[in-house]
């Protein structure tokens, strides 16, 4: 599109245009034309000079194929770009429409798409200057980078979009990385990536150099991803939590196991050292050291399909009389082959709880105490309680029989067809809001909406909701929940009419079928629907006023819900923890539905409390 304005700019009447990179075009008043063909030539010139690349069995000099190789080449490739004015209806787009969303009015299709307009401005001028573009970020070699070892880089750059708040227009800028191809010889990054083992049978490639700012789509293995954390940080505060009082409801672990794969670790003194840690949490571990399974030493170099078969065997031959409640399972690494494997087979097959660790060298008290969160938390019981919850301070929720929902979709990575996976947690034992079931269910690739909340299947319900409303009566002595409040995950603002009118008519409609079969149709419960988003790039910073030239993170319980807010729907942000590493990401909170008559106050006070229910 640049060649094409460097051409015929005089066509265009020198209007600069922004082009969206699909089928939009957008220019400041109309073009000297409806409709116009262009031809657009782009030369590409490349050179295949061999530097020290000689082709084998010579004396040094170049052999015949290197000479080939040596000649400059010009390929011309010829495109033909339509201009055309679109309809009537979408041709002008007023950007008037942002003045009236400032002042209050309701968002419309005009003023949604006024401001998708003046990002696509500021795309176009990234791209102008050289820079590789990734939706709303742009990204160069200027900027800095994060060596992530086989031939990737992680690339620093920015993000900016427009969004309307209350003091106005606003433009939001964040530091943003993407992954990259290191520039470079072509044969250092196929040593890195391809298996390579004998580079000098490698003749062409030689010559070939990879060039900047190519973009890195694969996932990244353990390290790179450790790696890009760890150089993505920016600390203005790192502090450590140390947890040591007991847990408010520990479990008694009777008949379980532990299970070794090729890792280098004293399983044994692993297990002895948790069972003591868990006599100061107050959780009762039954002596398994004679239950350590350890993989056969033949089947080191099987596949980890045949290892787990294998593995298994022997843990059906150890629990004849009884299969384990649960298995501690070491492991090599993580993410490795094993994991998912293995969890499959225990968990999906057989419905016996595990929990995969990679001990560290030097085993800390801290670290067993994480271990001991999970396990704690997995088979049943209850690591921590607030005091508000003791104390009936949570605003309206304890007042009433209240259920409260978390919904997510996760989806697998671009390009893949795996399912999406939708996952509900829903609390437990009223009235408290520390306790969670949680439902998993499989969907269709890259479905955002859940699509089991209600599911009728002849006179039954067998979604989602149905089994988070009975687990819930079960654990409240009956009592039926006069407030439902529901947070969803994972939504952008495009998306919000599709929870409200998809997922929440489908979880209505679960009620009321419950209702009908369970209490005559007079069960009437209150809804409160609130999206939950982490993915943006607002951020917050206090001032350090002991030194000017720096800012340092808000503290934890920070809540904004003016100035830089919508001007007309109920949103704020919250920072309710403090930033242990790097800066703090607020998550920004917008109300959807609301039939309980929450106050902006209680709400974020029931918020915070939540933000501290989380289930290590």
């Amino acid at each position: 599109m640049k060649q094409l304005y460097d051409t015929y700019a005089s066509d265009l009447a020198d209007k600069i245009f922004a082009y969206d990179g699909e089928k939009g075009l957008f220019t400041i008043g109309p073009l000297p034309f409806k409709n116009n063909v262009f031809e657009v030539v782009l030369c590409d010139t490349s050179s295949g000079k061999t530097g020290t690349s000689r082709s084998p069995g010579g004396d040094g000099s170049p052999g015949p194929s290197d000479k080939k190789r040596m000649k400059r080449a010009v390929y011309a490739k010829r495109f033909k770009v339509e201009i055309a004015i679109a309809s009537t209806s979408t041709a002008r787009i007023p950007m008037s429409a942002i003045a009236q969303v400032l002042r209050g009015g309701q968002e419309s299709e005009n003023s949604q798409e006024a401001i998708r307009v003046l990002d696509i401005i500021l795309r176009q001028h990234s791209a102008r200057q050289g820079c590789l573009l990734v939706k709303q970020s742009f990204f160069r070699g200027e900027f800095g980078s994060i060596d992530l070892g086989g031939g990737v880089l992680g690339c620093r750059g920015f993000h900016s979009s427009f969004r309307p708040t209350q003091n106005g227009l606003s433009l939001n800028v964040d530091l943003s990385t993407t992954m990259v191809v290191k520039p470079g010889p072509v044969i250092d990054f196929l040593l890195f990536n391809q298996n390579i083992k004998d580079p000098y049978r490698i003749d062409w490639v030689k010559v070939c150099q990879l060039v900047p700012l190519q973009r890195y789509k694969k996932s990244l293995s353990t390290m790179q991803r450790s790696k890009l954390v760890e150089g993505s940080r920016q600390k203005p505060l790192d502090r450590k939590l140390s947890l040591s009082r007991r847990f408010i409801q520990p479990i008694k672990v009777k008949t379980w196991g532990a299970v070794k794969f090729s890792a280098r670790c004293n399983v044994r003194d692993l297990v002895r050292r948790l069972i003591q840690a868990g006599i100061m949490k107050g959780i009762q571990m039954e002596d398994c050291a004679a239950d350590v399974i350890e993989e056969r030493h033949q089947m080191k170099w099987e596949t980890p399909a045949k290892k787990v078969e294998a593995v298994f065997q022997q843990i059906k031959s150890s629990f004849k009389q009884q299969k384990p409640g649960f298995l501690l399972c070491v492991i090599p690494e993580k993410n490795c082959d094993i994991y998912g494997l293995w969890k499959r087979k225990c968990l999906a097959e057989h419905g016996i709880v595990t929990q995969c660790v990679v001990p560290p060298a030097n085993i800390k008290d801290q670290y067993l105490t994480n271990v001991l969160l999970k396990i704690n938390a997995k088979l049943g019981g209850l690591n921590s309680l607030l005091k508000n919850e003791t104390t009936r301070a949570i605003p309206l929720v304890l007042k009433a029989q209240t259920i409260i929902f978390g919904m997510d979709v996760s989806h697998g990575s671009p390009g893949s067809n795996v399912p999406s996976v939708a996952a509900v947690v829903s609390s437990l034992g009223w009235p408290l809001i520390s306790k969670y079931r949680a439902s998993v269910r499989t969907q269709a690739p890259r479905m955002e909406s859940i699509d089991n909340l209600f599911k009728q299947v002849g006179d039954d319900d067998q979604g989602i909701i149905k089994d988070s409303l009975i687990d819930f009566l079960n654990n409240s002595k009956g009592q039926t929940p006069e407030q439902i409040i529901i947070f969803r995950d994972g939504v952008s603002e495009g998306q919000f009419n599709m929870v409200l009118n998809d997922e929440i008519a489908k979880i209505i409609e679960a009620c009321k079928f419950f209702g009908s079969k369970h209490f005559g149709g007079k069960w009437f419960p209150k809804f409160m629907v609130i999206v939950a988003q982490k993915n943006h790039h607002t951020r917050f910073f206090l001032p350090n006023e002991r030194n000017r030239n720096e800012v340092n993170n808000v503290q934890p319980g920070t809540v904004v819900d003016k100035g830089i807010c919508h001007p007309r729907n109920y949103d704020f942000y919250m920072c309710a923890h403090a930033g242990m590493i790097g800066t703090t990401r607020p998550t920004h909170y917008h109300v959807l539905h609301d039939d309980i008559g929450f106050s902006p106050d209680d709400l974020q006070e029931l918020v915070h409390n939540l933000s501290y229910v989380y289930v290590h």
